[in-house]
């Protein structure tokens, strides 16, 4: 904890002192109440420019977070702080710097960390059309059709740049063409042995964030396109004595369930099984487009005796760094967990949420990542389970620095008041000098990344909130009075 007098030197006090007595300075400690709608102001720390010119900038810093414990939106917090100078390798300011909190979506710079990594910033994922048998004199291909995937996360979404599905269609199409294919005497057979499992029960501890942003299962959609798919929410005490809430989806022929809901009641998928949604619809625009094909689409994931193939067109998607732009800019939670089982296969040969955690665990051991309160549960930070301690998290973004790959990471952040879940923040002070991945789950909001300070420093920071009283805006105006003065470092 921040001791208050410790940083206050004795002409700081006298000039405060008088400042005081003129009624010109703002009062250290919050009055007892919220700010509402007619106009209550948030309670202010030293920030006037008199101030300034007294007080140095790491004991406004340290006054700012001392004023905060007893503000009422957060003095029956459990919430941690750090200012971290990279040079120097030595902490400018702290507050419970040790503490395990809950990180809600920071979670995401560990997952998104390790698969550039192990990937590299321009990794990509390969969509492949190939036949097998032979085309005859009349066009008609005696074979199969292949779609092969590996586990794209992007695949038709327009995310990060990927191509939408009627795009990657109308590629496969014209590739037909130019292989002079009128008919398919076959089947169309989806083969990918990634993210082929459903799955039947939610992480552990998982709640539903604000704005219909949640964990979703994957499962087979058919004919359904993705973007309409529904998670029908059922709350009933039939199907188990343990768990209370359960959800349906309509297409994956599967119940899973948590011990928590709060949201609305119809959500939309992110995860659906896009292989199999785009071999349906490449079907059907096929024989809508006078290309009969005779047999249906097969998952097959595995082949003991493989037909020998011949490509005809690869679909390649937006490279790494891309998807991990979008994945941090947008929070996206799909994206996050299609990562974790990405290094999960290529770590360890099996896509499934437990490979993807030991993958991570074990990457952050060797780049020696303090272990100490980290509790990785999932890729997205959906769980309340996981847990990091603040000072973890800025000696880990500290040793980015130094990596190939720093700058491309670096730019995945969003930009405080310009871009990203960080454009309505930090519109005035500190308008695009923090660049930081944010967090939000119910009564939890956290904020972790770099500055750059007026001084030309780049410093790194973490700030973890749980369970504080009032609205989520309430918190962030707090945040930004945090950090205010520490961009005169």
């Amino acid at each position: 904890m921040v001791n208050f007098r410790k940083y206050i030197s004795g002409v700081a006090v006298l000039a405060a002192g008088f400042f005081l007595a003129q009624s010109t300075v703002s009062t250290v400690l919050y009055a007892p109440g919220y700010e509402n709608q007619n106009g209550l102001n948030l309670p202010s720390p030293i920030t006037s420019m008199v101030e300034k010119t007294v007080l140095s900038a790491k004991e406004l810093v340290d006054i700012n977070v001392n004023t905060m414990m007893t503000d009422p939106v957060l003095k029956n917090a459990t919430w941690g702080f750090v200012v971290y100078d990279p040079k120097t390798k030595k902490i400018i300011s702290s507050y419970n710097e040790n503490t395990p909190l809950v990180p809600a979506s920071t979670t995401k710079l560990l997952t998104t960390e390790t698969a550039m990594s192990m990937l590299g910033e321009n990794y990509r994922w390969n969509t492949q059309l190939e036949y097998s048998g032979n085309i005859d004199e009349n066009g008609v291909l005696n074979g199969n059709l292949y779609i092969v995937g590996s586990g794209d996360p992007s695949l038709g979404t327009n995310k990060g740049g990927a191509w939408t599905y009627r795009e990657i269609i109308t590629d496969f199409k014209e590739g037909l063409s130019r292989e002079g294919i009128k008919k398919v005497n076959g089947d169309i057979i989806i083969q990918t042995a990634l993210f082929k499992g459903n799955i039947s029960k939610l992480p552990e501890n998982v709640v539903w964030l604000e704005n219909n942003n949640y964990y979703l299962p994957a499962g087979t959609t058919r004919e359904i396109n993705p973007a309409n798919e529904k998670l029908i929410v059922k709350k009933s005490a039939s199907f188990s004595n343990e768990k209370k809430f359960f959800y349906v989806s309509p297409y994956n022929n599967q119940m899973v369930y948590a011990e928590k809901y709060e949201g609305d009641g119809i959500l939309t998928t992110k995860l659906p099984d896009a292989p199999a949604y785009l071999a349906n619809s490449f079907r059907t625009t096929l024989v809508k487009g006078g290309i009969p094909v005779t047999g249906k689409v097969i998952p097959k994931m595995t082949d003991a005796n493989p037909e020998s193939r011949k490509l005809v067109s690869m679909y390649k998607s937006p490279t790494l760094g891309d998807i991990i732009y979008y994945t941090n800019q947008h929070s996206d939670n799909g994206l996050a967990e299609a990562l974790l089982k990405t290094v999960g296969f290529q770590g360890l040969g099996d896509q499934t949420t437990e490979s993807g955690r030991k993958v991570v665990t074990e990457h952050l051991k060797k780049e020696g990542f303090d272990m100490m309160g980290l509790n990785y549960i999932d890729g997205s930070g959906l769980s309340r389970s996981n847990n990091v301690t603040p000072i973890s998290q800025v000696k880990f973004l500290t040793s980015l620095m130094d990596e190939k790959y720093y700058s491309t990471y670096f730019n995945s952040l969003p930009v405080g008041g310009q871009s990203g879940t960080l454009k309505r923040m930090f519109n005035g002070t500190g308008n695009g000098q923090i660049f930081a991945k944010t967090g939000t789950l119910n009564r939890v909001k956290t904020l972790a990344g770099y500055m750059k300070t007026n001084t030309g420093k780049t410093l790194v920071f973490s700030l973890l909130v749980n369970n504080y009283t009032g609205s989520v805006d309430m918190v962030k105006k707090r945040m930004e009075k945090i950090l205010e003065p520490a961009l005169d470092l």
